[in-house]
């Protein structure tokens, strides 16, 4: 790892705990993580840091994560940003939505522990 830059993760989520227990796991496995607590402030964070992949949670104050990655996908500097939906939201029409509006991979926060985040965020990043 040393010779490479670490990649950079934005976490849009609105859970302090979650956050936090996300946030230091993502930073002892190597990478740069910038948190922020809602849609909007997403959006602001994705245009100034470019980060290599972006987890979002959906319900959210503000701006609903469906909305951020619709917005996302839809400005150009951002538009190929990987995706990563991680929500308490398990109804097939929501992943479906999630995978209209182009998101890279959608998990369910009960369905998932940790190690299952950080593998698919390896795997997005193309580190496995």
């Amino acid at each position: 790892m040393d010779e490479q830059i670490s990649k950079k993760l934005l976490l849009v989520e609105d859970d302090d705990s979650l956050a936090t227990v996300y946030t230091i796991r993502l930073e002892a496995e190597g990478f740069t993580v910038r948190r922020v607590h809602n849609g909007e402030d997403a959006l602001t964070a994705a245009l100034e840091m470019r980060p290599d992949l972006i987890l979002l949670d959906v319900m959210m104050p503000k701006v609903s994560g469906f909305d951020v990655l619709d917005i996302l996908r839809n400005t150009p500097e951002t538009t190929n940003v990987k995706v990563i939906m991680l929500t308490a939201l398990s109804q097939e029409s929501d992943k479906k939505r999630a995978q209209d509006l182009g998101v890279n991979d959608y998990l369910v926060k009960s369905q998932v522990v940790i190690a299952d985040v950080v593998e698919r965020v390896k795997h997005h990043l193309g580190m496995l």
